[in-house]
């Protein structure tokens, strides 16, 4: 009898200590119940990788119909997935730290606009925060010419390419901080295969705004694996991928479909399903957690995805702290996406949108991935 009363004691006191707990957390959900400002409205476009679609032939217009269902969203803060060109330098400053293979592969090469302006990074990123700052609302060509110079010596090509855009034709030229090898390399990223600029940096131009606002992060997400074990790791990944591969590959291989027919908004509508991304969530992660090898790979896999998705969030945060009321458009590789709206989601003062709210529904059945 003692002992079945002792038992009872500790099932009651864990009760207890349940309930309080609960009690105990601090309910942050009705904060901006009361709130005195606008409610900032964000929009979180998972995107294809367009570059793992389309080569060097890629036509910019048929992109158009995504745009002008964008452009009636009418955003005024753009962010990407793109590395700002802060987190490149503290890369390349710190080789010992950061892996220069990765910084090599992101980040864009600022060598040859610092030869054209004479500015390193910081010293770059400081000249376009000054621009911006007085920046008209009217600029000219040449203050156009002299920032798009500024951010590609800052290593923010997308944003360059928003000013060289808002250029007329005729104006589109070397001068005022860009040579001619600037020059040619802004008219090439003008039809090169990435949402950053086929999306983001033409939406921005549309819109007449100054900039978009990279905020990919990876300075969390660099896995400290031995070098005897980073082929174990790919591996036990590979295999647990290869478990969920019924579900993967029909999205994988409708995406491409729609990616080669030139049906863009289907695309867009398509990898935007909420059913879609929850497959591939399940399919990507959930099977990485589930996988049972030696060693706890897929928690290190899913720890390292969480911890850089936090980190863009915050940036993103960040670029409309400023701003009260702000319409945010955030184009990013669909896998984040989830992620995203979890945490933005629980944001006090700000609201979801929904991308079919934007885009429009998916002709058919849109439960059939």
């Amino acid at each position: 009898m003692r002992i079945r009363s002792a038992m009872l004691g500790l099932a009651l006191l864990a009760v207890g200590m349940t309930g309080t707990q609960a009690q105990n957390r601090v309910d942050l959900s009705g904060l901006d119940r009361g709130m005195a400002g606008s409610r900032d409205q964000v929009l979180v476009l998972g995107s294809v990788h367009l570059a793992e679609h389309f080569d060097g032939n890629f036509d910019p217009a048929v992109l158009d119909p995504v745009l002008e269902r964008l452009e009636a969203f009418a955003p005024d803060v753009i962010t990407v997935e793109s590395l700002s060109g802060m987190e490149c330098d503290l890369y390349r400053r710190h080789p010992e730290v950061f892996s220069q293979e990765g910084a090599d592969r992101f980040c864009f090469d600022t060598t040859a606009a610092r030869a054209a302006t004479g500015l390193d990074v910081p010293a770059a990123i400081a000249g376009v925060n000054a621009m911006l700052h007085d920046w008209p609302e009217a600029p000219t060509p040449g203050q156009r010419r002299r920032l798009a110079s500024l951010f590609l010596a800052a290593g923010e090509p997308d944003s360059a390419v928003v000013q060289w855009l808002q250029l007329p034709e005729h104006e589109r030229r070397a001068g005022d901080g860009l040579d001619d090898t600037l020059a040619s390399l802004l008219r090439q990223r003008e039809s090169h295969p990435g949402e950053s600029y086929q999306i983001g940096a033409r939406l921005a131009a549309r819109l007449g705004l100054a900039r978009v606002h990279p905020t990919d992060d990876h300075t969390g997400s660099n896995l400290d694996i031995p070098d005897d074990q980073v082929e174990a790791y790919g591996q036990a990944l590979y295999a647990a991928w290869q478990t969920a591969s019924e579900t993967r590959d029909p999205i994988v291989g409708r995406s491409a479909a729609l990616a080669g027919s030139g049906d863009m908004m289907g695309l867009y509508q398509y990898v935007n399903l909420p059913a879609v991304r929850q497959a591939v969530a399940e399919s990507d992660f959930g099977s990485a957690l589930s996988h049972a090898p030696s060693q706890p790979w897929g928690q290190m896999y899913v720890a390292a995805w969480e911890t850089r998705n936090l980190r863009m969030v915050a940036n993103i945060r960040a670029a409309f702290a400023a701003r009260p009321g702000a319409r945010v458009l955030s184009i990013v590789g669909a896998s984040h996406k989830p992620w995203f709206d979890g945490q933005f989601g629980r944001m006090p003062g700000v609201d979801l949108v929904d991308v079919e709210q934007v885009l429009g529904p998916l002709p058919g059945p849109a439960a059939e991935r």
